[in-house]
């Protein structure tokens, strides 16, 4: 990976009302039956306050996220359709969205490989960053280092608003309010070409992913010409499935086993994150292989876990962040330690009842008791004697200096 997260923060951070250089703007709305709606074009600086900035906002969502998380840096593959796609992304580019036809090739690209039930939107960007140099001291120089021209792309789906009641001033009454087509942040989106190392990479392209959604190969493949791959999300529930698919229909023995292996990768990726001079680990199959036997999972399964986990990541291994369900160690940790509470305090109830029957047994009430009960250790037991003080007869129990006695629980002077 190429593409650095300053590289992106970079970017984000000059689209705000005083930095922002979007020269031209274009968009195409399609709704659900694949039909262009309408289609429109604007200089960026000429439109009105309120849609400046909900425009903005669309394109600064497109350069948000994590990068090979749900942002994921993408080359072009091999072969005459990659180079083409290319060549018309350049081309647009360097058109600066002043040519319709080539605006309408990209439309009808996307339309063609978007699945998508519902309206969208599609949105183009053009922008021109002339990138200041960088001094020794890292502080940016006003000087241009390099000239960035860069087209941005945005899909957003476009929802009718919530039935609700609202107020109704020309009538003044409460009543209906009138349910309108609402333009959401995008699903997904693209920058080409990808900022890279603080200049232009015309071999990569940025790619966006709405966190949890798919990440449509069909489309990066189509209409970008490059190599398809998955999010964060989708290695996540790739991993998952191949561990547990091992185990057949035995889920109980599939869910300890996936939860013992995820707690360690928790402690492979904490070590990680605790050293950033560490890179992130890679799932290889023989790190599976290991992780699976660490897990105590049989070899049959061990041997059919391998298997699958090749034919799913052949030779692009995933990093332990993408695979690592959180929220799963979390949980369960604490399940486990929760259960671990409850299992010690039913010990100890138990060991108490039984103390407490075992006393119960031991003791004899005063107000039932025939005579006089005495507890004393074992070794004070021989001498104690009777005897006949002043006619009366007693119970002697000698006492060495220094000791005490208590009576029904209340000390004695002696």
């Amino acid at each position: 990976m190429n593409i650095t997260k300053g590289d992106v923060q970079e970017l984000r951070r000059r689209l705000k009302k005083t930095e922002c250089t979007f020269g031209r703007m274009c968009g195409c709305y399609v709704n659900s039956g694949k039909q262009v709606v309408l289609k429109f074009g604007e200089q960026f600086s000429e439109l009105e306050e309120d849609e400046f900035y909900k425009y903005l906002e669309i394109a600064k969502k497109t350069l948000s996220g994590t990068l090979g998380g749900n942002l994921l840096e993408l080359e072009f593959a091999r072969g005459e359709q990659a180079d083409e796609c290319r060549s018309f992304l350049l081309t647009l580019k360097g058109s600066k969205l002043a040519n319709d036809d080539l605006l309408d090739r990209l439309y009808e690209q996307v339309i063609e490989q978007y699945a998508y039930p519902g309206n969208y939107l599609i949105l183009v960007y053009h922008d021109v960053y002339d990138v200041p140099a960088r001094a020794t001291s890292g502080e940016a120089q006003e000087e241009s280092e390099e000239i960035y021209e860069y087209i941005l792309c945005a899909v957003c789906p476009v929802e009718l608003s919530k039935p609700a009641l609202g107020y109704r001033e020309e009538e003044n009454r409460i009543g209906a309010r009138v349910r309108d087509w609402v333009v959401g942040l995008p699903d997904l989106g693209f920058v080409y070409p990808a900022f890279s190392g603080r200049g232009s990479d015309v071999n990569a392209v940025l790619y966006y992913v709405k966190t949890g959604r798919g990440s449509h190969p069909e489309l990066i493949e189509s209409v970008l010409g490059c190599v398809s791959q998955r999010t964060a999300t989708e290695e996540k529930k790739a991993f998952q499935s191949v561990v547990k698919s091992a185990f057949g229909e035995d889920e109980e023995q599939a869910e300890a086993a996936f939860f013992r292996i995820q707690k360690t990768i928790s402690g492979m990726v904490a070590e990680q994150e605790a050293d950033d001079s560490l890179p992130p680990v890679s799932l290889t199959a023989e790190t599976v292989a290991d992780l699976a036997a660490e897990a105590e999972v049989p070899e049959p399964v061990r041997e059919q876990i391998g298997k699958a986990f090749a034919q799913t990541f052949g030779d692009v291994p995933p990093v332990a962040n993408n695979v690592l369900d959180s929220r799963l160690v979390e949980e369960n940790t604490q399940r486990m330690h929760t259960a671990a509470l409850e299992q010690r305090v039913a010990d100890l109830q138990h060991r108490l009842a039984e103390q407490s029957e075992r006393l119960a047994g031991d003791e004899v009430p005063w107000e039932e008791s025939a005579g006089i009960v005495l507890r004393v250790p074992e070794e004070r037991a021989e001498r104690v004697h009777t005897g006949v003080v002043e006619g009366q007869k007693c119970l002697l129990i000698p006492i060495e200096e220094g000791e005490s006695a208590s009576i029904n629980g209340v000390d004695q002077t002696l």
